[in-house]
């Protein structure tokens, strides 16, 4: 096939908690993002699946046999050192770690929260490519409009927005995924495969596990644990009809502009 699924996953510690004052342990986020990457293991083992998980150092540094393990099919990419505090440093100090974990080169970096980051710094750090963007309005958190909606460079960076779809720019993403029913958006995602030859998605593991009982908003926990799973397994299975599951490395080497 000549289209592309970029499925990534941001393997973190699961603070979410802490951003609408719900009290949450760090041992307990560590075991609830763990929890998630265990129930995502049957995704994770399909052969014919290869993902990007934009994991943090903090997280890797407690599981380095798990994350160890799945970088032999999967790609281990930078999802910063902590993912609730950040200094440029941690770009080079995140990577390096990863590498020595993982055993594998580290070359993309995905921001936590798709914070803003300084490509200049990025390029520094000896990365070749970023996915921090998502080229739609999220209110509260980022207006993008006027951002490339497919893959650009900037500043010697290859970067590799979240996928939205064509005009309106509705953003395929973990919230619309729990929020839309199924058929609106496979409907958007297949458009815009077929309109961009490649679709940029992303997910958290800790999104598969129980989260009702954490303080979050209903909108982030409409659908989680098994049922989304299902859901998610689904829309892997529509999708395998129609593109390959490639790592966002491989892309970036393949599609990007040089």
């Amino acid at each position: 096939m000549n289209r592309y699924v970029l499925l990534s996953f941001d393997v973190e510690e699961f603070d979410m908690p802490l951003e609408y004052d719900f009290p949450i342990t760090v041992p307990e986020q560590m075991a609830v993002g763990k929890k998630g990457l265990d129930a995502l293991q049957p995704v994770l083992s399909d052969k014919t699946i290869c993902s990007t998980l934009f994991t943090t150092a903090n997280f890797a540094i407690q599981y380095p046999v798990e994350i160890k393990e799945l970088s032999d099919q999967h790609e281990i990419a930078s999802h910063t050192f902590y993912h609730s505090a950040f200094e440029d440093a941690d770009l080079l100090k995140s990577k390096n770690k990863l590498e020595e974990i993982s055993g594998k080169k580290v070359t993309g970096l995905r921001m936590p929260r798709m914070r803003k980051v300084s490509m200049e710094e990025v390029k520094k750090a000896g990365y070749e490519y970023d996915s921090s963007i998502n080229p739609t309005y999220l209110p509260g958190r980022y207006n993008n409009f006027h951002l490339p909606r497919k893959m650009y460079t900037e500043q010697g960076v290859t970067r590799i927005p979240a996928s939205v779809s064509p005009f309106i720019r509705m953003p395929l993403f973990w919230l619309s995924f729990k929020n839309l029913p199924y058929p609106l958006f496979k409907m958007f995602a297949l458009q815009t495969l077929q309109k961009d030859g490649y679709l940029c998605l992303y997910f958290h593991p800790w999104e598969f596990t129980d989260i009702e009982n954490y303080g979050l908003p209903g909108f982030t926990k409409k659908l989680h644990g098994e049922p989304l799973l299902q859901k998610l397994d689904r829309l892997l299975v529509d999708l395998k009809k129609e593109a390959d599951f490639i790592s966002m490395n491989s892309f970036q080497k393949e599609k990007a502009p040089h």
